[in-house]
Parts: structure tokens; C-alpha cells; sequence
């Protein structure tokens, strides 16, 4: 068993089916660089784990061979969908969709490659179903192509192998008055948006958590939708969580409570997922 402090992973997203937790993340060791595959670990109270057990591995056929960040896991209509984040020489980073019929995996590529644009640098993509039934991706169109990194929504297939029409801003990294800009190793300056997770309140209201970096580092924000749904215009509120922290996403644990799962702190080999309570009310 491995304690929750001992897990490096970015990018923490939780899972809970059937009275477990499933942890799923970016693994530390190979987030930058040559990347082969995902982890996931198995809990039942947020401190202790089972794992880490492979449940996606590139046999060598797979089309990306680097930079695998943020498995996210959903279920839809009788099966687990895994969107991540891929890289390769010759293609742009996107989110790719996997499958498999346990959360456990094994995973294996369900999308023709990345479902995101394929001219776009693009990462982080999350999985929303809108009131009516209809599955989106939302996901960021990357600042170090866009300069100022973009949310984004894309209508998907029923089955969630293909996009189903074209992409639609939801908002910019700069529209929150906390973001700030930050300077690529290439010289380039921009505003960062990440990590995009769709929540929805208690009283209807559509959250959208993202993140970005504040005059205090990495940073945790929140916008809200003011038709409560995807294709409203977002608002951005009070961060959440504003130095060295993010990529965030929010799970009802097995008591009923609300937590915050992020990676703190933003460092190489340092990373950790961390679990808040939280109270998100209107």
C-alpha cells in the first residue's frame, strides 16, 4: 500500500465506482519527456492505495511516444472512456479517447488518434454531457500556439470515436483578472489555460475549472456559466487555490462530501495529489 504523500503524479483525477476510488494522473518521472503509458491506483479512504497497476500501455503501435498527461476516466453508456493528452514527432499534441469495460483498464485506443484539431497544439481534454444528453470534449487550445490560451468546447459522436462538428470558445486565460503572463523556454510570453473540468452545483449552476498561473505561481481558477450550460457565456469567479497548486477537478467522495483534487506543488518530482474539502455554494 503506498500513502497518498508518496504517489508523484500531476494532473490527479479520481473516479469513484462502486464504493472504490479509482487514481488516475501524469506520471512524474516521464511527464517531459519519452512516455509509454498510464497508472492507476485504488483506494477506499483518500490515504491509502493499491497500485500503481498499468492500465494503459503503448505496445508500440499506439501513434504518440511522448508527453502522456492527464487521464481523465468516464463512464458512458456501459464502458470506461479515457481522454489524455499525447504527443508524437510528427503530430501536435491533442486528446485522444481510449476504452476499456473496467476502470482498472486495459485501456486501448478508441479514437482515430486525437479528436481535437489536428493543425491545433491542444491539451487536457474533459468529457460533459449537456442536460439534453449530448457528450462534449472541452479542452484547451495551448497558450505556446494561441498566445492566450483558450477553453474550448467540441461536440463529440454519440459513440465518442470522432468529433461531431466544430470547436467553440467558452473563454481565455486572460478574461480572469488573477491570470498573468508567463515566458516559454523559447522566449515566448502568454497567458496558460489548463486542465478544464466541468462541474455542476447543487443549484443547477455549471462550473468550469481550469487552470493558470497568478503572480503566486500555478493557480487553481473557477468560471461559471450564466445559462447553465456550455454554450453560456462564462464569468470568472475567485480562485480556489492561487500559489503552486492546480490542474484541479472535483469528485463526491463516499461520505457525501465534496473535495478539490489537485497536484501540489508545482514541481518536477515534487508533485503530489492533495485532497480539499470544499463548498461550492452560489
Amino acid at each position: 500500500m503506498l500513502r497518498t504523500d508518496q504517489i508523484n503524479i500531476r494532473d490527479p483525477f479520481v473516479l469513484v465506482h462502486q464504493g472504490v476510488y479509482y487514481l488516475y494522473g501524469t506520471r512524474g518521472e516521464t511527464c517531459w519527456g519519452p512516455a509509454d503509458g498510464f497508472d492507476v491506483y485504488a483506494g477506499r479512504d483518500l490515504a491509502s492505495w493499491e497500485g500503481p497497476a498499468v492500465c494503459f500501455q503503448n505496445d508500440g503501435s499506439f501513434w504518440a511516444d511522448r508527453n502522456y498527461w492527464a487521464p481523465e476516466v468516464h463512464p458512458w453508456r456501459g464502458a470506461f472512456y479515457m481522454f489524455a493528452s499525447f504527443k508524437s514527432e510528427t503530430r501536435r499534441r491533442g486528446t485522444a479517447i481510449l476504452r476499456a469495460s473496467s476502470p482498472l483498464g486495459p485501456f486501448v485506443p478508441w479514437s482515430e488518434g486525437a479528436v481535437t484539431p489536428a493543425d491545433w497544439e491542444c491539451l487536457d481534454g474533459t468529457f460533459y454531457v449537456s442536460p439534453e444528453g449530448r457528450p462534449y470534449m472541452v479542452f484547451c487550445h495551448e497558450w505556446v500556439q494561441a498566445g492566450d490560451g483558450e477553453i474550448l468546447a467540441l461536440p463529440l459522436a454519440e459513440d465518442l470515436k470522432s468529433a461531431a462538428g466544430e470547436p467553440f470558445l467558452l473563454f481565455r486565460a486572460s478574461d480572469a483578472p488573477w491570470s498573468r503572463e508567463i515566458r516559454h523556454s523559447s522566449g515566448r510570453t502568454g497567458y496558460v489555460t489548463d486542465g478544464p473540468f466541468l462541474w455542476r452545483r447543487d443549484d443547477g449552476a455549471l462550473l468550469c475549472l481550469w487552470s493558470g498561473f497568478s503572480e503566486k505561481g500555478y493557480a487553481q481558477g473557477l468560471a461559471i456559466s450564466d445559462n447553465r450550460n456550455i454554450d453560456g457565456h462564462f464569468t470568472q469567479l475567485k480562485p480556489l487555490f492561487l500559489e503552486d497548486g492546480g490542474h484541479g477537478m472535483i469528485f463526491r467522495a463516499l461520505d457525501g462530501r465534496l473535495y478539490l483534487a489537485l497536484h501540489s506543488p508545482n514541481t518536477h518530482l515534487l508533485e503530489r495529489p492533495r485532497f480539499t474539502p470544499v463548498q461550492l455554494d452560489p
